[in-house]
């Protein structure tokens, strides 16, 4: 590998993660970077675990969620592995997978007729918050070189970075526009009822309580239609 090429390419990624307007624009670049920088690399996907349940982000072909579905209903695999928030390895891999797999018997030879050859499995994470796995897929068996893992490695943890950034933002930005929703439905209130800010208020938290509706939800119907009737 010309590892002064591949360094370039990761800086000018990294650049391009942080760019990116979206959560779901960032996971895309991610997992399409993957392909293009990862020798050996056919297919990338990220898994988040959300109990026992598996959640797909930005897939680069069918052959991901196809996995990804196969891991959720056995409950085991590399990927699944790399996405639990206990598992003490940062890396997962199968080689090869014409070859038996004792780690995961029931997964392995179910993968190779969807047409996995190797694969190998990177958890995403900060310093704090596990994030889920970016999974690396090719159709040929033993197709990942050492190089392949650790040119991986990289890009999992720039990928982790810019993913818990662009989250954290649209985070931020969905509270300023639910504080922004609930300050207008408060003033409709207010207005249409002789409410105080803090009577107009309890009433928006007492109804969210009563019938178990978010908050913001409250405040987008009386948005939308002036009271909560």
């Amino acid at each position: 590998m010309d590892w002064a090429r591949f360094a370039e390419q990761m800086a000018a990624m990294a650049r391009d993660l942080l760019a990116q307007k979206s959560v779901g624009a960032t996971l895309e670049r991610i997992t399409a970077s993957a392909t293009k920088l990862v020798e050996g690399c056919d297919a990338a996907g990220i898994l988040v675990l959300h109990g026992t349940k598996v959640q797909t982000l930005a897939p680069t072909g069918q052959l991901v969620v196809d996995s990804d579905r196969l891991q959720e209903r056995l409950g085991e695999g590399p990927c699944f592995d790399a996405a639990r928030s206990s598992a003490k390895e940062r890396v997962f891999r199968i080689a090869d997978f014409t070859r038996e797999q004792p780690r995961w018997p029931a997964f392995a030879p179910m993968a190779r007729q969807l047409g996995v050859g190797s694969m190998m499995g990177f958890l995403l994470y900060t310093e704090d918050e596990e994030l889920g796995a970016l999974n690396l897929y090719s159709c040929r068996p033993g197709a990942f070189p050492e190089t392949s893992e650790l040119a991986g490695w990289l890009l999992a943890s720039h990928a982790a970075v810019a993913f818990s950034s662009a989250r954290t933002h649209a985070q931020m930005e969905h509270a300023v526009a639910t504080r922004h929703m609930i300050g207008e439905a408060m003033g409709i209130l207010m207005g249409s009822h002789r409410l105080t800010e803090e009577q107009a208020f309890d009433v928006l938290r007492r109804y969210s309580q009563e019938n178990n509706i978010k908050l913001r939800e409250v405040a987008r119907r009386v948005c939308e239609r002036g009271s909560l009737s």
